[in-house]
């Protein structure tokens, strides 16, 4: 099943075509860049036996199957996302979850059952959105009464140097593209928090607060040299950058994204701090 079409059309052909094989193949190495992160969030969403949650943009699935363990057999755990390859990845993994299921929609338009869930979550996963406004209207209307939503976002790319440093070095070899509009869909949409708390708030929901979520992150953990920078060039801007450019170009990209990490490179992987915000909000009720 596609997701609808319409709204977010660009996101849904880039999340199937381009992105959405690239994240499956790297599955284990994005994961372990940002399951802690992903943790922190969901304990702060407290999720607890019997209760009902939607995952949002859940990709392969791994938080998925987190919050599956927090609800228990008594609870259940819808997963949505528009990525076909990422949740035929995500079903393979929660093949022995009973109280999980997958559905590949898109969190904007779909028509979701009207007060069927105690949480919203998402890590990572609602930053794409052509409307956010819209979008968390239409996850409101999912939450029951007292419901609350939780998700977790970076902040702006320059305070998170595992991907503004390989993005700057590889930018360098294409002409300078126009300034980027930072409240386009995208990893970064949801740096400013005025603007979030405004969209949520907007949107119908209460209590909106923010938590800075500050660690460090390793990028390519037990990889070698090597390996870690094809990594690097295949993710964000330097990935944008290799998209663009001819070979010969992509072989001087490759030098300098081996250059400018070199210095935050360990025998573990790109060791690098990660700046997020934890995002919490209320449906009103209750």
């Amino acid at each position: 099943m596609a997701a609808e079409s319409g709204a977010n059309s660009l996101q849904v052909e880039y999340w199937n075509d381009v992105a959405g094989p690239k994240w499956v193949a790297l599955d284990g190495l994005i994961n372990d860049q940002i399951e802690g992160l992903g943790r922190t969030a969901i304990e702060r969403a407290a999720p607890r036996p019997g209760e009902a949650v939607l995952d949002v943009g859940c990709g392969c699935g791994h938080s998925s199957v987190e919050l599956a363990g927090h609800v228990g057999e008594t609870g259940r755990v819808l997963g949505v996302d528009v990525s076909e390859p990422m949740l035929v990845q995500a079903r393979s993994l929660a093949r022995a979850a009973a109280n999980l299921d997958f559905q590949v929609a898109d969190a904007q338009t779909h028509g979701f059952e009207a007060a069927a869930f105690d949480l919203a979550f998402s890590r990572f996963g609602v930053m794409f959105f052509d409307d956010p406004q819209a979008a968390f209207a239409n996850i409101l209307r999912a939450l029951r009464p007292g419901g609350r939503l939780v998700f977790v976002c970076w902040q702006e790319i320059a305070k998170n140097p595992w991907m503004a440093i390989p993005g700057a070095a590889a930018m360098q070899h294409l002409d300078p593209p126009a300034p980027p509009d930072p409240s386009a869909p995208g990893p970064f949409a949801f740096a400013d928090r005025e603007r979030v708390a405004g969209l949520l708030e907007a949107a119908g929901f209460s209590k909106v607060h923010h938590e800075a979520l500050e660690a460090r992150v390793t990028v390519g953990r037990g990889l070698g040299r090597a390996e870690i920078l094809e990594f690097l060039v295949q993710m964000g801007p330097a990935g944008a950058a290799m998209r663009e450019a001819v070979p010969e170009v992509q072989e001087r990209i490759r030098a300098s994204v081996a250059e400018a990490v070199t210095p935050w490179l360990t025998d573990e992987g790109m060791v690098a701090e990660a700046l997020c915000w934890v995002v919490r909000a209320e449906c009103p009720g209750n």
